[in-house]
């Protein structure tokens, strides 16, 4: 008999076939989510290894640019009328000067730093619940085993009646 809102010819399916059908549709899609993600990652790793490389490169660039501005730097202060050995000093100073005011600044923001304290707080939280939870014990299940199944079948097997203890002893 067919359904009204059917088409005639459409073969009904059971529930059964209509969730291994959703199933594998699901797993489909997300098997797809799955390589479609990938191939977004591999495109933004292949560009971040390009602008990492890019930003070395300039990084040796300006590293060996430092001595030739120093140069410059000191033949230019020379050229004002300072005595040369004064302006490779006041060059030198120059760097030293930075140098400190940029160690003063990477201290201070080094003793900013502090540990995750909320992600502590949360671990302890999370770790004092778990130390006090036990597993519920399930005196219906346990008792129709050691009974011998829930037929009441009084010659059970040994390993059915040890897993029932061992389940016993651990929920204790």
């Amino acid at each position: 008999m067919s359904h009204p809102s059917r088409p005639v010819g459409t073969a009904e399916r059971s529930l059964g076939q209509l969730v291994a059908s959703a199933t594998a549709e699901m797993s489909a899609l997300m098997h797809d989510e799955i390589a479609l993600a990938k191939a977004e990652l591999r495109q933004d790793v292949k560009r971040g290894a390009t602008g990492g490389a890019a930003i070395s490169v300039a990084g040796v660039f300006a590293l060996f640019s430092l001595p030739v501005l120093s140069f410059a730097a000191a033949y230019g202060i020379h050229n004002l009328g300072m005595g040369l050995a004064w302006s490779f000093l006041i060059v030198g100073g120059a760097f030293l000067l930075l140098a400190g005011i940029l160690s003063l600044l990477a201290v201070n923001r080094f003793k900013k730093v502090k540990p995750p304290e909320k992600t502590i707080a949360s671990a302890k939280e999370t770790a004092a619940v778990l130390q006090g939870v036990k597993p519920h014990p399930r005196p219906a299940l346990e008792r129709a085993i050691v009974d011998g199944g829930p037929n009441g079948n009084a010659n059970a097997t040994p390993a059915v009646t040890d897993r029932a203890a061992a389940v016993a002893r651990s929920s204790a």
